[in-house]
């Protein structure tokens, strides 16, 4: 008679909540709404500066998912951000819709008009890819800066949102500002934990391991393209929504981007947390030295240096090297010899053990 024998495989499950997560979770959802209620009774330059710091954000959180998580490094996100402005004109301006609407189809128009683009930009790897993708915003630039239709060289200014008031237009756009600045963290928070996010795990260890592994690198890397770009052309419709003045050179002005990489490097390089951190430390430092002049851009780039040199995983990085935790549960743990759904604990005499 033969026997087979089998090695005995300890219980695990896989967890990706913490009750730090947990309490994040907790604490955003209360902060939400106690800001949701902000045109109740914060006075216009608390909400316009609320304004500024979610759609940074935001822009920051898309910039985060394609260089930090992808290993996309783009300096012309600034395209999109300028095609949102121009977007939410032709939706509200030349198509009469609200502006609620207006930004939903732009997103779509957005979303065919990346996929376009990626055509080009993704024929380029590593250096090329950063400054091809700068390229085609100069292009996008170019062809506005020439269009009679949208004000040409001397720009347009959103009247469609005129029938709300000015107060109207501050508490709307103050909670789209809201609305895309959580859930930008929502949502790379959802990816990061889905497959999606897996295999953008897999990218950053290796692209080649990953692709030996079964991954489809194109369709991964393009699946997050077509999102940064979406929520940086969203982020950029409600910036100018709140200007409500677009000129091109403005708008498709590198300097948007050049913001993306100051907040995310500042925070923290892949990771969700790293943009709100330096997205805070941006606007503080903006809103402290606004007195020095152009002093103030030195002062930045010295700041920027700095914390590189002796901080490079960012301040997000520096904080949980010393305290370690996990805020949104985006990081999947194996929970070896744990309690699992049939009833199955862990062996006697043992402990469940995480491996991240």
């Amino acid at each position: 008679m033969s026997t087979t024998s089998a090695t005995a495989v300890p219980p695990f499950r896989v967890e990706s909540a913490t009750p730090a997560s947990r309490a994040a979770a907790v604490v955003g959802l209360l902060l939400l709404a106690v800001l949701a209620t902000a045109p109740a009774w914060g006075g216009s330059g608390f909400m316009k500066l609320l304004i500024e710091f979610f759609t940074l954000l935001a822009l920051a959180q898309m910039w985060n998912l394609l260089a930090g998580y992808a290993g996309l490094v783009s300096i012309g996100q600034q395209a999109f951000v300028g095609l949102g402005a121009y977007g939410l004109f032709v939706g509200t301006d030349r198509l009469g819709l609200h502006p609620l609407l207006a930004i939903p189809v732009l997103a779509a128009v957005i979303a065919l008009i990346a996929l376009a683009t990626s055509l080009f930009a993704f024929r380029l790897h590593g250096g090329y890819f950063a400054i091809g993708t700068w390229v085609i915003a100069e292009v996008f630039r170019i062809l506005v800066s020439g269009a009679k239709e949208v004000g040409a060289g001397n720009g347009v200014t959103i009247q469609g949102a005129a029938f709300l008031g000015p107060q109207g237009r501050l508490a709307l756009t103050y909670w789209l500002a809201l609305g895309v600045g959580f859930g930008s963290v929502i949502l790379v928070a959802w990816i990061m934990r889905s497959r999606l996010g897996l295999a953008l795990r897999a990218l950053r260890d290796s692209e080649a391991g990953a692709e030996s592994l079964g991954i489809d690198v194109f369709r991964t890397k393009l699946a997050v393209y077509l999102i940064a770009s979406v929520g940086c052309a969203v982020a950029g419709a409600i910036i100018y929504l709140s200007l409500l003045r677009i000129q091109p050179n403005a708008a498709f002005s590198v300097d948007w981007t050049a913001r993306m990489i100051f907040i995310v490097i500042i925070g923290g390089l892949g990771r969700i947390e790293g943009p709100i951190v330096g997205a805070l430390v941006f606007i503080g430092l903006r809103e402290t030295l606004a007195d020095f002049g152009s002093l103030y851009l030195v002062i930045l780039g010295v700041v920027a240096i700095g914390l590189t040199l002796l901080a490079p995983r960012g301040l997000w990085g520096l904080f949980v090297a010393r305290f370690p935790m996990v805020s949104f549960g985006a990081q999947p743990r194996l929970v070896m010899g744990a309690q699992t759904p049939g009833g199955a604990g862990p062996p006697p005499g043992t402990t469940p053990t995480e491996v991240a």
